[in-house]
């Protein structure tokens, strides 16, 4: 699989890991993800118990894995224990601790960077969903603050091609890819079998390789992290951070599919 630095001197990552919103059989998955090799984990407190059974899954093999949370509460109280309880499911340090869709980002992000000088965090970062926020995460990476962002991006979600892949390469942060299939709607109707004949020399054997090899294609991007329940997925999921990856010619092709 394909390393990738995040951002500027940061840690040579994987580009395939995995995100537990709405993940099932998450010990399983793991397990499946750390043989594959895809040791990024991402997860979030407003992911139901996701954090606990993420860091219980990792256990005695969280040394191997790379886990990305959040923050996600206007309050600083709530902030302080949201972190007590991460680092605790988390062997007592979090890799990159990202403030969620930049709620109160300001003052959580002073509680990332108090933890980071504690040692207890070693990169920062931010996260957010939405085209009408770029504006407002541009100005939080401007600020200097930011190892990475957390945004999503596939053939049908571009808005990050305008402003923040750029702003990303231009200052050396590191870019996490959400939502690689959609939320699942590119992969509800895939493309029959033939039309993927193409992308065979590229290695895809499947529309979900053919996705994410899209993504992986676009050199500004670190990591994607799709979500699954299913180990066998997993493994499928890590192949397609295998070179080569595509052309012009190939991403305009798995374009022109994710659009039918």
């Amino acid at each position: 699989m394909q390393f990738r630095s995040l951002g500027d001197g940061g840690p040579e990552l994987p580009v395939v890991g995995m995100g537990t919103w709405r993940t099932e059989n998450i010990a399983d998955v793991v397990g499946a993800a750390l043989e594959a090799g895809a040791t990024v984990f991402d997860s979030s407190p407003m992911y139901g118990d996701a954090e606990q059974q993420l860091g219980a899954a990792l256990a005695d093999r969280r040394d191997d894995a790379f886990v990305a949370t959040k923050v996600w509460t206007h309050s600083a109280d709530e902030g302080r224990h949201q972190a007590e309880r991460a680092l605790r499911f988390f062997g007592g340090h979090v890799d990159l601790y990202q403030v969620h869709n930049l709620v109160a980002w300001r003052e959580q992000l002073d509680l990332i960077e108090a933890l980071r000088d504690e040692g207890l965090v070693r990169y920062t970062g931010a996260t957010h969903y939405s085209p009408s926020a770029f504006g407002e995460l541009a100005e939080v990476m401007r600020t200097g603050r930011l190892d990475a962002v957390q945004v999503p991006y596939n053939p049908r979600e571009r808005a990050v091609e305008r402003q923040i892949l750029p702003l990303a390469a231009d200052m050396g942060i590191g870019v996490i890819v959400m939502r690689p299939f959609g939320e699942g709607g590119l992969t509800w109707d895939p493309p029959d079998a033939g039309e993927l004949e193409p992308l065979r020399e590229f290695g895809v054997e499947t529309w979900g390789q053919a996705l994410l090899k899209w993504i992986f294609s676009d050199e500004r991007v670190t990591v994607a992290i799709p979500a699954t329940s299913k180990a066998e997925r997993m493994e499928e999921n890590s192949r397609a951070g295998e070179p080569p990856f595509f052309g012009p010619e190939e991403r305009a092709l798995v374009e022109r599919l994710a659009a039918v």
